[in-house]
């Protein structure tokens, strides 16, 4: 696929993913109407949707149709803004910057950012409950997979971690754990529900995309580490310096700058090498494993 393609599929997911989003998430004038808005605000407020890129590029490599990945993507992502929500809370980070505005419970107050964040919660359970296309059994299995990723083994459960590690001395093997779970889990999953979509996905091809999606989601938090330090701002919208300020460990800090680089090299190589089987249809995973590694905010 040509760059000019590629910009071509990443407009057309973006456009889709913009839509859907803005048609489920309740309207700021319907009661009520202040958290609404905050949900909108937290939802809207702009993002390079990465994840529900990864639902639309999984689904592209097994041909499935994109009327399916709608809902699916718009899940995804709803549970990642409600994690963003809760992330910035005094309790958890405590950041008064979400991509260049207000944290939400800076623009709104703290009550109606923690009620925000669980109505994304559940609002994204509902977005895949009532998936129009699908069948019944797929629409469990997609709500299984996220309820998964997001959980006290998933996503939430890296967070218990990642926050219980503050100031203290880890491994790599300790740092990986944490980040398997607390970032790589909803990459994993976003890929999943592509793959939950198709009627029948060979196990081969499922497999490979799992790989992919699992060596993606450690890279991402690994480039984000190296942004941290050098003194960017990450592409999830963090502070730069953040985690070095909550004594959080980075991988720079544990391996080197150096290492650190080549080890997030090395992971996008395995994601690429395990989607190789895969015809022209996978291009856009490829393009979006490149651009990951090769970010500068």
């Amino acid at each position: 696929m040509t760059e000019p393609n590629l910009d071509a599929f990443r407009a057309r997911c973006q456009h889709r993913i913009e839509a859907a989003l803005d048609e489920l998430l309740p309207p700021a004038s319907v009661q009520p109407a202040r958290l609404h808005e905050a949900m909108r605000y937290a939802v809207l407020g702009g993002g390079k949707r990465i994840r529900p890129l990864l639902v639309y590029g999984a689904g592209e490599a097994l041909g499935v149709d994109p009327d399916l990945l709608d809902r699916p993507a718009c899940a995804i992502e709803f549970v990642h803004a409600y994690s963003l929500i809760h992330d910035d809370l005094p309790a958890m980070d405590d950041d008064d910057l979400r991509r260049g505005r207000p944290t939400c419970h800076r623009a709104f107050d703290e009550a109606t950012a923690i009620l925000a964040g669980d109505a994304l919660q559940t609002l994204a359970f509902q977005a895949l409950a009532e998936a129009p296309g699908l069948a019944s059994e797929k629409r469990i299995a997609m709500v299984a997979s996220l309820a998964r990723a997001a959980g006290s083994r998933g996503m939430v459960g890296g967070q218990a971690l990642d926050l219980a590690a503050e100031g203290t001395v880890q491994d790599v093997a300790m740092l990986e754990h944490i980040h398997i779970h607390k970032t790589g889990a909803l990459i994993r999953a976003a890929v999943q529900m592509g793959i939950l979509a198709h009627d029948a996905p060979d196990p081969d091809h499922a497999e490979r995309l799992d790989r992919y999606a699992k060596c993606v989601g450690l890279a991402f938090q690994i480039q984000d580490d190296l942004l941290d330090v050098e003194g960017d701002t990450s592409l999830i919208g963090k502070t730069a310096g953040r985690d070095r300020i909550l004594e959080k460990a980075t991988y720079p800090d544990l391996v080197g700058l150096a290492e650190a680089k080549e080890m997030a090299a090395n992971l996008i190589g395995e994601a690429l090498e395990s989607i190789e089987v895969f015809s022209r249809g996978a291009e856009p995973l490829r393009w979006i494993a490149g651009a990951l590694i090769g970010r500068k905010h």
